[in-house]
């Protein structure tokens, strides 16, 4: 790994690698600009995301030309009613020494795309979200470490929520973004098919290492923050709270739950993130709020006055951030 003489030399190697990795992700995906950005800054933020998007459009395509950019080990995992715990993380088998082996199972590997995570039983829900928060898993009273780096995509269909397990609002706190995916463009639409309607194939080099991954990650968490903005970034977590002191009347109105203290932790990881792919040595108001809606999206709960009045989660976001 090239050895960077300042972090302030190291931060502009961030941000060519940044420019670097979406030049050679667009490759392969067709607009998707902003999912894509979400999920880099997840993954230089040391979080998690879940997408959310209905079928065909291209969510696998994107993880695996996420990991080839990224030089990483990649996993796929299907989730289903009957998967067990021990399906994702692996289990222990007999050798022909007559000892017992741990054989790993698919939740080894720096990506993990977590397909239709709402299809499996919570124990197996459960398990996944165990493993992102510990980076390891224990069978057999025996601790095995994750690979490092080690970052979760799982995905969702919000359409068909017949004989499905919806993550409940504690679990889904794990994630740091929210990400969801609208239908492309006609232009986008119309070059998708170009791009995949012949018998090219389009193969991706990688433009950083693991090792490299790491060390950003490090390097992130080592930007200076300002007061002014660790302040907005806690006042907006709280401002989503229902009945609280900073709570607006469109909050106290239509939410029924807000976001933790979790949400203050990615909003100021998140923003100093956003800020270095930027260029910026350190993050402003402005980063916080860039990062805000993906964040706060899955933490806010909607009251039944709300749905019957058509006040989406959005809407909230989109209030709490112009005031």
């Amino acid at each position: 790994m090239t050895q960077y003489k300042s972090d302030v030399e190291a931060m502009e190697a961030l941000q060519v690698a940044y420019k670097n990795l979406t030049a050679e992700i667009g490759k392969a995906i067709v607009g998707q600009d902003l999912v894509v950005k979400n999920v880099l800054i997840s993954i230089f933020s040391h979080g998690h995301c879940l997408l959310i998007g209905v079928p065909g459009l291209a969510k696998t395509l994107l993880v695996n030309s996420i990991s080839d950019a990224l030089g990483l080990s990649y996993n796929r995992i299907q989730f289903t009613p009957d998967l067990m715990p021990s399906d994702i993380i692996g289990t222990e088998i007999l050798n022909d020494q007559r000892q017992f082996q741990f054989v790993k199972g698919p939740l080894f590997a720096n990506i993990v795309l977590a397909d239709e995570i709402n299809r499996t039983p919570p124990k197996t829900q459960a398990a996944l979200l165990e493993a992102m928060q510990e980076e390891a898993v224990t069978t057999g009273g025996v601790r095995h470490e994750l690979p490092h780096p080690f970052f979760v995509l799982a995905t969702q269909n919000p359409i068909e929520q017949e004989g499905t397990y919806p993550l409940p609002e504690a679990q889904l706190d794990r994630f740091m973004f929210n990400v969801w995916l609208d239908y492309p463009t006609y232009q986008e639409e119309l070059n998708v098919v170009k791009l995949t309607t012949t018998d090219k194939k389009v193969k991706l080099s990688p433009v950083l290492t693991g090792e490299e991954i790491l060390y950003f990650q490090q390097l992130i968490r080592r930007i200076p923050v300002p007061d002014n903005v660790y302040e907005y970034a806690v006042k907006l977590a709280t401002s989503t709270r229902p009945n609280t002191e900073m709570a607006t009347a469109k909050v106290n109105e239509y939410v029924n739950w807000g976001a933790g203290p979790r949400a203050s932790q990615y909003l100021i990881i998140g923003a100093k993130t956003h800020a270095a792919i930027n260029g910026k040595f350190s993050p402003d108001i402005a980063d916080v709020k860039a990062v805000a809606e993906p964040i706060l999206r899955h933490r806010i709960v909607r009251n039944y006055k709300a749905e019957a009045e058509g006040i989406t989660v959005e809407d909230i976001i989109a209030e709490l951030v112009k005031g």
